[in-house]
């Protein structure tokens, strides 16, 4: 996500465009690790001088399993029937979370906005100070995974780790919230002005972080992806 980094008034397309390009290398790199079993001579021989063929076939035998992992729903879950359940939890919880990260817009990171300033000014520079380098390239990042870790979720591409991400942010959301307003008497006090602050944010962490266990559940590009592996 360093990549995403970008001056404040130039290229605003530089951080989205860095991180397709980051999922298409992943998905890539995954996609390429069984192929070498049917290689063509020219690729898998010299990777066999280099290591030995005895250590390609463990690669691509230990790859094997890597599709169904990363993209396929847990096998608890299919067993239990349960995959079906998932989805418009997934698919809500994810449009939901494009909404969160629209900070001061439609899109993520709307520098020069107010909203987006405002992110910047009253929550990260006052409660993540310790962060190294701008403020604002940390809010950026931020508005950046929950955005297009939101898209990628409802649309079930990558769940599992676009839900770690998405985990990742609300930890910080919720030590902001515990940190600006504390447990706000919980779980029995009463809360002024019914502003109750941190649960949300712990709300998402938890789904975020089934989902990351559980995979997509079905009707997913995920599940596309894991099929055309299964017939391979």
């Amino acid at each position: 996500y360093a990549l995403a980094e970008r001056d404040h008034n130039h290229r605003p397309n530089r951080g989205r465009r860095a991180l397709i390009a980051m999922h298409a290398l992943l998905y890539t790199s995954i996609a390429l690790l069984p192929q070498l079993r049917v290689a063509p001579a020219f690729i898998r021989a010299p990777v066999a001088r280099m290591i030995g063929e005895e250590r390609v076939e463990q690669i691509v035998d230990a790859s094997e399993s890597i599709p169904s992992e990363i993209f396929g729903t847990s096998k608890a879950v299919e067993d239990a029937g349960l995959g079906s359940a998932l989805v418009p939890l997934r698919i809500a919880t994810g449009i939901l979370m494009i909404h969160h990260g629209s900070e001061g817009g439609i899109l993520p990171a709307n520098y020069g906005t107010d909203g987006f300033q405002g992110f910047v000014d009253f929550i990260v520079k006052p409660y993540f100070g310790f962060l190294p380098g701008d403020p604002a390239l940390w809010s950026a990042i931020h508005d950046y995974i929950e955005w297009f870790g939101g898209l990628f979720v409802a649309i079930g591409f990558l769940t599992r780790f676009s839900s770690l991400l998405l985990a990742a942010t609300m930890v910080g959301a919720v030590y902001f919230h515990l940190a600006s307003t504390g447990l706000q008497g919980f779980p029995l006090g009463h809360v002024e002005n019914y502003s109750y602050n941190f649960e949300e944010p712990a709300l998402y962490l938890l789904i975020f972080f089934l989902l990351s266990k559980t995979g997509s559940g079905g009707l997913s590009v995920d599940e596309k992806i894991a099929g055309i592996f299964k017939e391979d």
